[in-house]
């Protein structure tokens, strides 16, 4: 029998830098924590300039759900999206991170795959979760289709895209362990 009162209960031990003050936790607490063996969800992440579209799969692992964005003044302002990040992985029961990497057309990585890099660093430090990078090249092109397919007006799509990037991001991936784990490699 497992104590289940309260998800950020698990959530207590570690040695990443922040509280969980429901733990009754005064200091070095980590995601990761202490892991049942219920199903643990993962994180899609659409790391932007201002932005961070946030999605969720299932327990399951079967779909992704967009849930949030969270939104920031400047881009060096990440604290706050950080915090809002870990308040996320432990209402949902996260245990991995899936963080959408902008590689070129080409396949070159520019100053916005040098940003997610450092973002991914972050998150890991912070959290204590490993941190998948994955392709998200036209990620935010297909959302922005899958919105005008479905009557959204283009005022209203630039409200929405980021979490729906972050949906094709964790979608693709959730897809990828459904197929390795269907296929053995």
């Amino acid at each position: 029998s497992h104590d289940y009162e309260g998800r950020a209960g698990r959530a207590c031990g570690g040695d990443a830098p922040f509280v969980y003050p429901q733990c009754g936790m005064e200091q070095n607490g980590t995601v990761l924590g202490l892991i049942t063996e219920r199903h643990m969800r993962k994180m899609g992440l659409d790391f932007g300039a201002k932005t961070v579209g946030v999605a969720v799969s299932d327990p399951l692992l079967i779909t992704a759900q967009g849930i949030e964005i969270v939104r920031r003044k400047s881009e060096s302002k990440l604290r706050q999206t950080l915090a809002r990040i870990e308040e996320l992985i432990v209402e949902y029961e996260v245990d991995e991170i899936v963080l959408g990497y902008p590689k070129n057309m080409n396949d070159t990585e520019g100053e916005r795959a040098e940003k997610t890099n450092a973002f991914k660093e972050m998150l890991e430090r912070r959290t204590g979760l490993n941190v998948q990078l994955w392709d998200e090249r036209l990620t935010t092109v297909a959302a922005d289709k899958a919105m005008m397919e479905a009557g959204i007006r283009r005022e209203e799509r630039k409200e929405h895209v980021d979490r729906i990037a972050a949906v094709f991001i964790l979608q693709g991936y959730l897809d990828y362990l459904k197929n390795k784990e269907r296929f053995g490699q």
